[in-house]
């Protein structure tokens, strides 16, 4: 049983020697930032990439909380005053795609725009 785990140890260091052993390593998805003031998101309208995952930083400038949320994509996210929040989305087909902020929905909308 020894002389099995030795030559199993011996191959996985000449694998490893070769140069050929590599470790995967995911990309960190794109980043977009969107605003909270006056209780509107700024910018309006977001585009982002078809079927690719995005990292989307919300920063909320007003002086109380707001949630951003969406039925389109399925995301709700309450932002402290002062503060940000990430909110991951996708993969996404194209299209269009609503969200809102819970606490002011008159004035907090905007879109994302898959393309």
């Amino acid at each position: 049983m020894p002389h099995r785990i030795f030559i199993l140890l011996s191959g996985v260091l000449a694998f490893a020697a070769t140069g050929t052993a590599r470790i995967a390593v995911a990309a960190e998805p794109p980043t977009l930032r969107l605003a909270i003031v006056n209780h509107r998101f700024q910018p309006v309208t977001l585009t982002i990439p078809a079927n690719t995952k995005v990292k989307l930083v919300v920063e909320n400038r007003d002086a109380t909380p707001e949630e951003f949320e969406s039925n389109d994509f399925d995301r709700e996210k309450i932002i402290l005053p002062g503060s940000s929040a990430v909110i991951f989305v996708g993969p996404l087909r194209p299209g269009r795609y609503r969200f809102f902020g819970e606490f002011n929905p008159a004035t907090a909308q905007g879109v994302l725009r898959v393309e």
